[in-house]
This record gives structure tokens, C-alpha cells and sequence, in this order.
């Protein structure tokens, strides 16, 4: 990670708690439960995007604060999916508008442009939420959104047959160790949805990436 990055992150407010406590955590959760979003799909892809970032700190080297936007952001990734419109941008537009939510407006950019990035586009200068970011926080919001867009893939069919998830780092390849209970067709399916959504983890971590499947 650029260091620039990196000092951006400590010039925030501190790290908040990610306990249902936390105002901030119960304000999404609240947002995410007032749009009737999938809690079990929502929350395992959340648990999958935490375990991906805690084992990749040593080469992303974000901090807790970026931690707890990756969970909000993976919370309300799908928010949107009943609007009839193109669910990944709409989710961008509810979070900056909605008035709950206890965030500056650039915290709301941010967090609503990881959510909105988990699918189709890779972040782009094209688009005109993620082209007024600094330089820092567009590093910021890629790398999240790589993060996030691997976990959504393996819980594509919304049936949790990935039970859990570590990584392990190797000087060219992320080694995604994803334990299962079943195999066959829907495991090849899960494997190739993440190996099309890794395409962007791939080029963010100048690494190759591969997918280790073992009983769960």
C-alpha cells in the first residue's frame, strides 16, 4: 500500500467498535434491514471479506477504520437488489442519501463505493463519484472493493457452501483456502464465479490467485 494511503487512514476519526453496540454498526444494520436485505448472505460475505482482510494486511496494510468500512459496505452490498434497477449503483445512491446513517459525506462515498463496486465495473475514473477522490482514498476504496468482490463470489448462490475462508500470501500468488462440505457441479460454479471476481484482487496485489478447496 502507498503510503500516502496509509496516512490518509490515520488522519480520520478513530476506529470504531464492531460491536451491536456501536451506533454506527446499528445504523447500518438498521438501513440494511429497512431495504429487507438477505441477512444470512449479507453477513456470511461480510465474514468472508474480514477473514480475506485480516489475512492480507501484511500487503494491503489498512488499518481498522478501512476494516470497518469493508463490513459496512459488505452489509449493505445487495440492499438494493429488489429496487428493479441495477442494484450495484442504486446501492451507491442510498448511502449517500439516507440520513441515518452517523457519516461525513466522504465516509458515505466511500463506503457506498466499495458496496457499489462488488460487481460488474472495476472502480474507473469514468465514474464520477470515485473521480472526485483523492488519490489516496481511490487506492482506499480499490482495494476494499477487490476484497469484496472475491467474497460476494463465493457465496454466489446464496447457499453458504463455503464455510470459511483464510489466505495464505506467497511471493506471487493469495492462496484462498475455502473449506466445504460438498463438491461437484455447484462447487465448480462457486469456483468459477471467484475466480471472475478475483480477476480485480489479482491486479490490486500483483498476484496470481488460487483456490484450495478442503473439507469443512
Amino acid at each position: 500500500m502507498l503510503r500516502t494511503a496509509r496516512e490518509y487512514l490515520k488522519s480520520l476519526l478513530p476506529f470504531t467498535s464492531f460491536t451491536k453496540k456501536d451506533p454506527a454498526l446499528s445504523a447500518v444494520l438498521a438501513l440494511a434491514a429497512r431495504h429487507d436485505y438477505e441477512r444470512t448472505h449479507s453477513h456470511r460475505v461480510a465474514n468472508f471479506a474480514l477473514s480475506l482482510f485480516d489475512d492480507l494486511q501484511p500487503i494491503h496494510r489498512l488499518d481498522s477504520q478501512a476494516r470497518f468500512w469493508l463490513k459496512c459496505a459488505a452489509i449493505l452490498h445487495d440492499i438494493a437488489k429488489s429496487s428493479g434497477k441495477a442494484h450495484h449503483k442504486e446501492v451507491l445512491r442510498i448511502v449517500l442519501r439516507s440520513s441515518d446513517l452517523p457519516f461525513n459525506v466522504e465516509t458515505r462515498r466511500i463506503i457506498g463505493l466499495v458496496a457499489r463496486y462488488h460487481r460488474k465495473s472495476a472502480p474507473g475514473l469514468k465514474h464520477r463519484h470515485f473521480a472526485v477522490l483523492t488519490r489516496s482514498q481511490r487506492e482506499v476504496v480499490t482495494q476494499l472493493a477487490a476484497i469484496l468482490r472475491f467474497a460476494d463470489a463465493l457465496d454466489s448462490g446464496h447457499q453458504g457452501l463455503v464455510k470459511t475462508l483464510r489466505c495464505d500470501i506467497e511471493s506471487n500468488q493469495i492462496i484462498g483456502r475455502c473449506a466445504t462440505t460438498r463438491g461437484g457441479k455447484k462447487r465448480r460454479t462457486i469456483e468459477r464465479k471467484a475466480r471472475q471476481k478475483g480477476v480485480l484482487l489479482e491486479k490490486v496485489f500483483g498476484r496470481k490467485l488460487t483456490i484450495d478447496w478442503c473439507k469443512g
